[in-house]
C-alpha cells in the first residue's frame, strides 16, 4: 500500500503544480492591464491596434524608451504633430515614463 500512497501523493503534487502554473499564466494579462497611470487610459483611444504605417500608429510592441523619446520630441517641437505636441506638454517626465511603461505592456 505504501507504493500506492506515494503514487497518489506524486499525482496530487503534479496536479497542484499544473493548477498553479495555469493560474499564473491566466493572471499575466490581468497584470499587464493593471490600473493605468493618470492620462494613460486615453492613449489606446487613438493608438489602439491599427494598420502599420497609419498616421496614428499603434503603441503596443514599442519599448517604453521609444515612447518616452517620442513624447519628449513632441514636447520640445522636434517632432511635428497636430495634437501630440500639446498632449505631451501636459505631462511631467515622471508621468511620461509611467505612461510609457503602462502603454508598452498593453495588448
Amino acid at each position: 500500500m505504501g507504493s500506492i500512497h506515494k503514487d497518489v501523493a506524486r499525482c496530487q503534487k503534479s496536479t497542484m503544480l499544473a493548477i498553479a502554473a495555469t493560474l499564473l499564466i491566466a493572471a499575466a494579462p490581468a497584470r499587464a492591464q493593471s490600473a493605468a497611470p493618470p492620462g494613460a487610459a486615453a492613449c489606446p483611444g487613438c493608438h489602439g491596434p491599427g494598420i502599420a504605417g497609419a498616421a496614428v500608429p499603434p503603441l503596443h510592441g514599442h519599448k517604453p524608451e521609444e515612447i518616452v523619446a517620442a513624447m519628449q520630441a513632441f514636447r520640445t517641437g522636434q517632432r511635428p504633430a497636430t495634437v501630440m505636441d500639446r498632449i505631451a506638454k501636459g505631462f511631467t517626465d515622471d508621468e511620461t515614463h509611467a505612461i510609457a511603461a503602462w502603454v508598452s505592456q498593453q495588448r
